[in-house]
C-alpha cells in the first residue's frame, strides 16, 4: 500500500485581511494589516476603550486587557452589566476595541492643519463570554503579565471565591487594522513664509521609582523586572 506524503504547512499569515469595517475611510495610506505592527501596538498600552451599544444606545468603557496570540481578554465584575451582555446576547456580544498611544503633537503654521503622531488600533468582532476554567485563568495571568511582565508569577492566584466573583470576555483578533501618523506639519505651500514656529513634539511615557507600601512584609525586596523599567 503505498505511503502518503505529509502536505508542508502553511504558516501563519503575515496580515489580517481588510474588510469593509476595517478599512478607513479616511487617509487609508495609514493603515496597516501587519500582524507583528498591531501586536506591537496592543502589548505596548495599557489601557483599551471597549465600545458595545446598550439600550439602543452606543456605551465605550476604558479598561485593562491582555493578549493571548490572536486573542484579547477583558475582565471586570460579574455583575457589570456589559460582561453579562456577552453571556445573553447569541451568539456574543457586537463590539468594537480600541487603543491608541499618542506620540508627539504635531504644531503647524496653520491651526488647520495641527495634529498629532500616533499608533492605533481598532478591532471589530464578537465577543463571548470565557466559561472554561483553564482559558480564564491563562487569561486573568495574561492581564496580570501585560501590565508588568512576570508579575502572576509573583503575586498570589485568585482562590475559587474571587475567580466566581471575576468574569472574562474573549475577543478574537480577526477584523482589525492599525493606524498611524508620522513624521512633522504638512503646511500649505502659501503658509511656509509665516513667522510661525512648526514642528514635532515629542511625548515619551516613563516610570517613575517603585513607591513600597508602608505594609510590606520585613525582607521583601524590590523584584528585578520592577527594578528593569
Amino acid at each position: 500500500m503505498p505511503g502518503t506524503t505529509a502536505q508542508p504547512t502553511s504558516p501563519p499569515a503575515a496580515a489580517y485581511t481588510p474588510t469593509d469595517r476595517t478599512v478607513p475611510t479616511r487617509s487609508a495610506d495609514r493603515a496597516s494589516y501587519d500582524k507583528e505592527l498591531v501586536h506591537a501596538i496592543l502589548d505596548q498600552a495599557y489601557v483599551c476603550h471597549l465600545g458595545f451599544v446598550r439600550d439602543g444606545a452606543p456605551v465605550v468603557l476604558p479598561t485593562l486587557y491582555g493578549r493571548v496570540g490572536e486573542r484579547l481578554y477583558v475582565h471586570g465584575s460579574t455583575g457589570a452589566r456589559p460582561l453579562r451582555m456577552t453571556g445573553q446576547a447569541d451568539p456574543g456580544l457586537p463590539v468594537c476595541l480600541t487603543v491608541t498611544h499618542v506620540d508627539g503633537l504635531v504644531l503647524a503654521r496653520s491651526a488647520f492643519h495641527h495634529s498629532i503622531n500616533y499608533r492605533s488600533v481598532v478591532v471589530h468582532g464578537i465577543a463571548h463570554q470565557v466559561t472554561d476554567p483553564e482559558e480564564k485563568r491563562t487569561a486573568l495571568d495574561a492581564l496580570v503579565d501585560h501590565v508588568v511582565p512576570g508579575r502572576s508569577a509573583d503575586s498570589r492566584p485568585a482562590n475559587k471565591k474571587e475567580l466566581a466573583a471575576t468574569m472574562v470576555i474573549r475577543l478574537d483578533l480577526d477584523q482589525v487594522s492599525a493606524k498611524l501618523r508620522t513624521g512633522g506639519a504638512n503646511d500649505d505651500p502659501e503658509d511656509l513664509d509665516l513667522p510661525h514656529w512648526a514642528g514635532v513634539v515629542p511625548l515619551h511615557p516613563s516610570y517613575g521609582a517603585p513607591l513600597p507600601n508602608d505594609d510590606l512584609a520585613p525582607g521583601t525586596e524590590l523584584p528585578d523586572y520592577l527594578a528593569a523599567l
